[in-house]
């Protein structure tokens, strides 16, 4: 019963029987709120985390196609033609024939030789691509081109010419010429039915023109 002077709204007003229920609907919102903002970030890290190994392993694809380049670059001087083990069926990394190129000739030899320079290829496979060779490592198709630049006296040599030089000659032989390539790589992944983005890597290479040996240059 009410106290004298106490109404019985007073008293309802004073009860303190909700205030327990109330604090702890108040508490599992906020550890609710908090654990969601959680499980946000931790999926956000691991797509982060995915997305960089993806990245890192298409640039290390690229960069074992660019490898391989620079060993057909050295093949094909030191024999004056393309090795036959990568124009056959199954070879990897296989030379690719571009559209319109007539049975017998093969562009990449002729611009490795330096008899076809500035040919428009390329191997980047969002712009159509038109590339020399295409290389398989696990899950990536690797495009490869191949661009003879021009030809210079080599560091320490007494020639004094370099333009107009074919790979023919005294000294070809010799090894007093050295020639700049540049090797682009794009390698592209389809794994799960998803293209993933290419991973690219570019170099620029000064090869003797014997091919005993190539250095990096860019």
């Amino acid at each position: 019963m009410p106290r004298p002077g106490q109404t019985e709204q007073s008293l309802v007003l004073k009860r303190e029987d909700g205030i327990a229920m109330l604090t702890v609907l108040m508490l599992t919102l906020i550890l609710t709120v908090i654990g969601l903002a959680a499980i946000t970030s931790t999926s956000l890290d691991i797509k982060m985390a995915g997305g960089e190994r993806v990245r890192e392993s298409s640039v290390n694809a690229a960069e074992a196609c660019m490898s391989s380049g620079v060993q057909i670059i050295q093949q094909t001087l030191a024999n004056g033609a393309i090795p036959a083990t990568l124009t056959g069926a199954g070879a990897n990394p296989s030379i690719t024939l571009p559209l319109g190129t007539a049975p017998g000739q093969n562009p990449l030899q002729a611009e490795i030789m330096g008899q076809s320079d500035g040919n428009p290829d390329s191997a980047d496979p969002t712009v159509g691509s038109t590339r020399n060779a295409v290389l398989t490592i696990s899950n990536y198709t690797v495009n490869m081109d191949i661009d003879r630049l021009y030809a210079r006296p080599k560091s320490g040599s007494s020639l004094q010419f370099a333009s107009g030089y074919q790979g023919t000659g005294a000294g070809a032989a010799g090894g007093g010429i050295e020639i700049l390539y540049r090797i682009d790589c794009y390698a592209n992944s389809t794994a799960g039915g998803m293209a993933q983005a290419a991973g690219h890597v570019a170099g620029v290479y000064a090869c003797v023109s014997t091919g005993e040996s190539c250095q990096r240059k860019i």
